[in-house]
């Protein structure tokens, strides 16, 4: 059985319930079908990472069941959870936390309007305030990438590296966010999904109007650093 320190476990445990609780945030916002997505906390103080296991219905998520894994996506053997096979987008997990030490949050999600983006391998113009707020210009389209492996956390750590967006378009596969914690990457698949759906509505009803890179910049500021209560208010 794998021993860690006491601030090492209490840090795990503070993870698990996170993760756990957060997935109910994909079905609240109808950002998933079925047992698809997944969401991942970094564990603060230790190289390790806590994700869902693989087909496992929502309903049945708990803190007990959820996986703990190391940087290299390897499951932590005599954990709770370890007798259960990780998500199958574990790999891509594994590559964002080795290759952004920053990112304290992985999230994937299957929602409708974000996918139809990328199927057509289209990146998200920056044309409504909230999206420059959130994401400081257009959500870019990372490369088609097949699952099972790390190519899709080096196409995530290759397209979003030194970019504001914190949500990438996998082509044909869908988007996945990141943040400086769990909360904060789901929030980010929250609003991904949102200036999804109202660009394509709004493209549908005539031609969009780009918003200037000036105006881009000083909303993208202000949101980052004036808005609300404080950092974690943002979040």
């Amino acid at each position: 059985m794998t021993v860690f320190t006491p601030e090492v476990e209490a840090s795990i445990r503070a993870v698990r319930a996170d993760v756990a609780r957060l997935h109910a945030e994909l079905v609240r916002y109808d950002l998933i079908v079925w047992t698809g997505g997944n969401v991942s906390g970094r564990v603060p103080g230790a190289d390790l990472f806590v994700i869902k296991p693989s087909g496992v219905s929502y309903d049945d998520l708990t803190p007990e069941n959820m996986i703990l894994c190391d940087l290299d996506g390897t499951v932590v053997p005599g954990t709770p959870g370890s007798d259960r096979s990780p998500s199958s987008d574990t790999a891509a997990h594994a590559y964002v936390y080795r290759n952004m030490p920053e990112i304290g949050g992985v999230v994937h999600t299957h929602s409708t309007f974000a996918v139809a983006w990328a199927a057509r391998g289209e990146e998200i113009p920056c044309v409504i305030t909230a999206m420059a707020d959130e994401f400081g210009g257009p959500i870019p389209v990372g490369p088609f990438a097949i699952i099972g492996d790390d190519s899709i956390g080096r196409g995530i750590v290759e397209t979003l590296r030194g970019h504001r967006s914190r949500a990438v378009l996998m082509q044909n596969h869908g988007p996945f966010t990141i943040g400086v914690d769990a909360k904060d990457a789901v929030k980010a698949a929250v609003m991904v999904e949102d200036v999804a759906r109202t660009v394509h509505h709004a493209r549908e009803a005539g031609p969009l109007i780009p918003l200037p890179q000036e105006a881009i910049d000083r909303l993208y500021d202000r949101y980052q650093n004036v808005y609300g209560q404080s950092a974690d208010a943002r979040r």
